[in-house]
């Protein structure tokens, strides 16, 4: 029933702001666009704004989920109009605040002081404010300057309530859409709420933000604030203030003569090392969260901010991406089919050429064109297409990785079109590739493993000798055996109870056959009991169904 009355509320919000004329403008809804029409909200609607604004309005209202896909379309100024996408920018850091005394009270609740006490001074204007928490400026007792994080009251609440009704609706899609199996939906919802319930935990943030930290320590190509931990709670936040230019200002950047060319190869070279050299990378890189230090415009430096939701990825599934990107980047197609058909990631029994075919007529178009001449778009609906064709199932632990490249694809549409994201990238996972396969990687390696081999070097003798005189007398071959028997004895067993029940559930439904057959001389048989013969039937008919239906 809540998911039931949430999901009123969310039609009710749509109809509020409007929108229900964005939908019914879809071609297959018009002929029911009447209701529109008696929409009674499109009747008194006194002053009418514009679309974008009410879309923006609409999304803000349904809560954090919604902004946060909001957030992810605002990046997306080749698939979406620019009135929209300029309203959808207000998602990233001004979404209306909640009250002050509510975030002071937080604030004291966590500290267990009250706010003079914990700081020198204070802002009560926020700084920013988005879907999970909003800032504030403030000042620490030794004079440093930091920003002060706090969690939006409730906001759990709300966002378990909609991760159900999500995860609710994944379950009927599941079970009747014939591509659940493909798309596998409840996993993707699931990924989903870990990532936002986490991003509730401030302690965890302040972990990430020190991790990315030191991981970029000295470098020129990203800052990461640093963060005070005396004053780090669940709740709250406190990290160093930054001064930058937001990425998306791009007239800001002008004025501060960047170099634009050089910052947009600089985010796809922090994007894979991140991924790859670290393989710890920030999965919340939308324009909101990242600045741009102008202290050397011919070398600028990227800031980022916002450590909510961070990513990683099995070694396997690292190698197996780093050598897709590069066989697609020297068009060696064939390589490609290949390693998602060794991945699991498409059907064993896919042929190889077909897939390869597949993969070109998608890929080829992109090459030697700069970011500004790609319809996404378009890509899109062709790897849809292609996913489908083959039964390509969706890996739900890639999802964040996706995102975070979409993220970062859409920021440097907006630096610099011109951008060959192909050559800038090859290089990079060449040299990566070299370390991981190459005689450098065995060194490594070696040394990674080198205390453990030297732990259980004195034990090696006597291991060699007691598995040679297992081999001597046959003990191996025996454990062997005596596992091998102990499986098939199990599976035996199993089989036995099958087949009795098939059986008896078999004797059951012939028997409950044979007496709806008698029907017709039950009169004679018993009298006039007319109603004996049905009811005799359904009892050997419910529980021989119910043996055959639950064999296994």
């Amino acid at each position: 029933m809540k998911n039931f009355f949430r999901l009123i509320a969310i039609n009710y919000t749509l109809a509020r702001f409007g929108l229900d004329e964005v939908f019914l403008s879809f071609h297959y809804l018009r002929s029911v666009k009447i209701l529109s029409i008696i929409n009674p909200f499109n009747w008194f609607r006194s002053i009418k704004t514009t679309q974008a604004k009410r879309l923006r309005l609409c999304i803000e209202s349904l809560g954090p989920i919604f902004i946060k896909f909001g957030q992810m379309l605002a990046t997306r100024r080749d698939l979406l109009p620019e009135d929209i996408i300029v309203e959808l920018e207000k998602l990233l850091d001004q979404v209306p605040p909640f009250p002050l005394p509510q975030a002071l009270e937080i604030i004291e609740q966590q500290f267990g002081m009250p706010v003079e006490q914990a700081f020198l001074s204070f802002d009560d204007q926020v700084l920013a404010s988005a879907s999970i928490a909003q800032v504030y400026k403030a000042e620490l007792h030794d004079g440093q300057k930091v920003v002060v994080k706090v969690v939006r009251p409730n906001i759990e609440k709300r966002i378990r309530q909609d991760t159900e009704l999500l995860m609710m609706l994944a379950g009927l899609v599941d079970r009747y859409w014939a591509e659940s199996s493909r798309i596998k939906p409840m996993q993707i919802v699931a990924e989903f709420e870990k990532t936002l319930i986490n991003e509730l935990d401030l302690v965890r943030e302040a972990a990430n933000a020190s991790e990315l930290r030191r991981n970029f320590e000295g470098s020129n190509d990203l800052y990461v604030p640093e963060v005070y931990w005396d004053y780090c709670k669940p709740k709250v936040l406190v990290i160093e203030r930054i001064e930058g230019i937001p990425v998306s200002d791009i007239k800001q950047l002008h004025a501060h003569n960047v170099d634009l060319e050089v910052l947009s190869k600089k985010g796809v070279e922090v994007f894979f090392t991140q991924v790859y050299r670290h393989n710890y990378f920030h999965a919340d890189m939308h324009p909101g969260n990242i600045f741009v230090s102008t202290e050397n415009p011919d070398d600028p430096k990227y800031i980022a901010v916002d450590f909510g939701i961070m990513g990683s990825l099995s070694k396997q599934d690292q190698r197996y991406l780093a050598e897709n990107f590069v066989a697609f980047f020297n068009r060696d197609y064939r390589r490609v089919a290949e390693l998602h058909v060794d991945s699991g990631w498409v059907d064993a029994n896919t042929r190889i050429d077909e897939f390869e075919a597949a993969i070109r007529a998608v890929c080829e178009p992109m090459f030697q064109r700069p970011l500004a001449e790609i319809s996404f778009g378009q890509l899109l609906m062709r790897l849809f297409q292609t996913a489908r064709m083959f039964n390509m199932e969706i890996q739900p632990q890639l999802l964040l990785l996706q995102k975070t490249f979409l993220h970062i694809e859409g920021l440097g549409r907006q630096l610099y079109p011109q951008l060959d994201l192909w050559d800038t990238a090859k290089p990079f996972l060449e040299r990566w590739l070299d370390e991981q396969l190459g005689v450098r990687a065995m060194v490594k390696g070696f040394k990674k493993n080198l205390p453990y081999i030297a732990e259980n070097l004195p034990e090696l003798p006597q291991l060699v000798f007691k598995t040679l005189h297992k081999i001597a007398n046959d003990e191996l071959q025996i454990e062997w055996k005596s596992k091998q028997l102990d499986s098939i004895k199990s599976e035996i067993r199993r089989a036995n109870k099958r087949n009795v029940r098939a059986i008896i559930g078999g004797s059951l439904v012939i028997s409950a056959s044979l007496i709806a057959g008698l029907d017709g001389l039950a009169p004679i048989m018993i009298g006039q009991g007319d109603f004996i013969m049905p009811l005799m039937s359904w009892v050997f008919l419910v529980p021989g169904l119910y043996l055959l239906l639950n064999n296994r």
